[in-house]
């Protein structure tokens, strides 16, 4: 009897660090594809729906970074992409004297 307890004491032990271990990867891949999704979100905030895009891609790289990615360098140029994309929102609004849209003459 006393054989079986620290076997399977072990094996429950090895079964946690297995979850564990497998929680880590999970989580560094998720923050790996909020990364990606905040430079794919940037990028075309530059041009189009940057008062939407703009944002999302902020907060995508903020919570990569935060989660700590691999890629950094992606996430860093998210974040990079969607302060541009407000900006060339904020100087279009400005310039158009706070008129977004104007239909008609």
């Amino acid at each position: 009897m006393s054989t079986a307890t620290p076997t399977v004491t072990a094996t429950a032990a090895t079964a946690t660090d297995h979850r564990a271990a497998a929680t880590r990867r999970q989580a560094a891949t998720e923050a790996d594809n909020l990364a990606v999704a905040s430079f794919l979100l940037g990028l075309p905030g530059l041009l189009i729906f940057n008062v939407v895009l703009g944002p999302l891609a902020i907060t995508l790289a903020t919570l990569a970074l935060v989660r700590g990615t691999q890629r950094r360098g992606r996430a860093v140029l998210g974040l990079m992409l969607g302060i541009a994309a407000l900006a060339i929102f904020t100087a279009t609004t400005v310039s158009a004297h706070g008129v977004i849209m104007e239909f008609g003459s």
